[in-house]
């Protein structure tokens, strides 16, 4: 949907969750997307996890430079860095280390945030001691801070930078208006920045032998 409302422009990746499985599906779809002039990232009904801070790696790296091989496509410095803008989505049903995702993205400036106010679960869980029934009793083990909200993540959640709810008219006609309005605010990023910069090959070095001189 996202390719076919851009022509292809802007890139798109779902994060199910936050960990191994989410972690995986991340890379599947981000090697494809990331290179697009923008990319939207959705974090909508994240269930969570603890790779946050590896997919925040990734996503915050800033391209400097391009390696350029003898053969084959111009490379991206740092390997993997985003080409262009980005622009998140997320709702409510998305906490835990989806929760932590979102307002990292906000601190981090990486781009503007649609959707609604995530759950606000932050505080983690060590299921552990099983008994003979197969029930597993879980303890609080793991909470969060930042350094401008404190702990106040917890029991509030994140707030987006752009509030768009899905009414249940929107979703009873197939209409998504909260990706519809992260891939405008992706198309006026571009809008905004121009071009992407790339290397100028007009003004590399000509290292070819000279012409030997005639016998």
């Amino acid at each position: 949907r996202v390719h076919e409302m851009t022509d292809g422009s802007v890139g798109y990746v779902h994060v199910p969750d936050m960990g191994a499985a989410g972690f995986a599906e991340f890379h599947q779809q981000y090697l494809s997307e990331f290179d697009r002039d923008a990319l939207v990232v959705d974090v909508r009904f994240n269930g969570g996890g603890n790779v946050s801070s590896l997919l925040l790696e990734k996503l915050a790296g800033q391209r400097i430079g391009y390696q350029l091989r003898r053969t084959g496509a111009v490379e991206p410095h740092p390997h993997h860095a985003p080409a262009g803008p980005l622009v998140a989505v997320t709702n409510e049903r998305c906490g835990s280390d989806g929760d932590i995702f979102t307002h990292a993205w906000k601190r981090l400036q990486l781009g503007p945030v649609v959707g609604t106010r995530t759950w606000g679960g932050v505080i983690g869980i060590q299921p552990r001691n099983p008994s003979v029934d197969g029930t597993v009793t879980t303890q609080p083990g793991f909470a969060f801070w930042f350094d401008d909200v404190g702990f106040g993540v917890e029991n509030y959640g994140t707030d987006p930078t752009h509030e768009v709810e899905i009414a249940p008219q929107d979703a009873a006609a197939g209409r998504d208006p909260q990706l519809d309005t992260a891939v405008e605010l992706a198309l006026e990023a571009i809008a905004e920045g121009g071009p992407r910069q790339l290397p100028d090959l007009a003004t590399a070095a000509d290292l070819s032998p000279p012409d030997l001189p005639p016998r």
